[in-house]
């Protein structure tokens, strides 16, 4: 079982524009080793390994080994602390649209 982090690991790993980039070329893999990571970007293989240990301990990646090779699969369950956080705006917002709706029509009924 994957234990999901907190929303501080998650949102400090997601901070960083290069640690981004990273996260996003390995959502669009299936998997995808460091080698192929560092050809697609212009960022450095030791680099890259360390932008890769940020988003494992922020539970955002996982590794399967396999021979010399190492690839890696984003892990959607990793994104669970931040979408919780998200969907309390969700819900904040929902109440100030229907407030807006409801002063809109005492103003132009």
């Amino acid at each position: 079982m994957i234990e999901t982090a907190s929303i501080t690991a998650v949102m400090r790993a997601l901070a960083d524009p290069t640690r981004r980039a990273v996260f996003e070329q390995i959502v669009r893999s299936d998997e995808i080793t460091v080698v192929d990571l560092t050809r697609a970007g212009r960022v450095t293989q030791g680099a890259v390994s360390q932008h890769l240990k940020a988003l494992k301990q922020a539970g955002l990646v996982t590794e399967r080994p396999e021979g010399r090779k190492v690839y890696y699969r984003a892990t959607p369950e990793g994104l669970e602390p931040l979408v919780d956080w998200m969907s309390h705006y969700g819900l904040f917002w929902r109440e100030r649209f229907a407030d807006l709706r409801t002063l809109l029509k005492e103003i132009d009924p």
